[in-house]
């Protein structure tokens, strides 16, 4: 997991069978990074980990770039929240998630709906400028 000098949040992580959950507090925005298999047995624990996040923050970046399968109920946990930061007036993004192992965000449109970026750094940068979540503000 990447590590910065800016974290407000200590760096936590959680290991569950199959999936390994950390956050840090990263330039204004709370970083969950994934590592792992998002399914039916770690969307729960993916889940309690965004509700933690909400809490400290209104500005959420999801880093998937070591997520190695994704169903579609770890999509319904991200909308979820989604929906609930952006009714708070924030922002949630998704960074570095790679087709080949996150297809059903393709597959349900979803990637065309969430702000997405190449990376966590290109997700921050997009949120600095002002234009990070702001298409997803817009959809319901």
């Amino acid at each position: 997991m990447r590590q910065s000098s800016a974290v407000r949040i200590s760096a936590r992580g959680v290991q569950v069978e199959g999936i390994r959950i950390s956050s840090q507090r990263r330039d204004g925005f709370a970083v969950v990074a994934v590592s792992g298999e998002l399914d039916i047995l770690t969307s729960r624990r993916f889940d309690e980990c965004l509700a933690e996040a909400r809490r400290d923050d209104v500005h959420i970046i999801i880093d998937l770039s070591a997520v190695d399968f994704m169903d579609t109920g770890s999509l319904a946990v991200i909308v979820g929240h989604w929906k609930q930061v952006t009714a708070a007036g924030g922002t949630l993004a998704l960074a570095g998630a790679r087709y080949r192992y996150t297809k059903t965000l393709w597959i349900t449109g979803l990637a065309d709906r969430l702000p997405m970026y190449d990376s966590v750094d290109a997700a921050i940068a997009a949120g600095a400028a002002g234009t990070g979540g702001a298409p997803a503000a817009s959809q319901s």
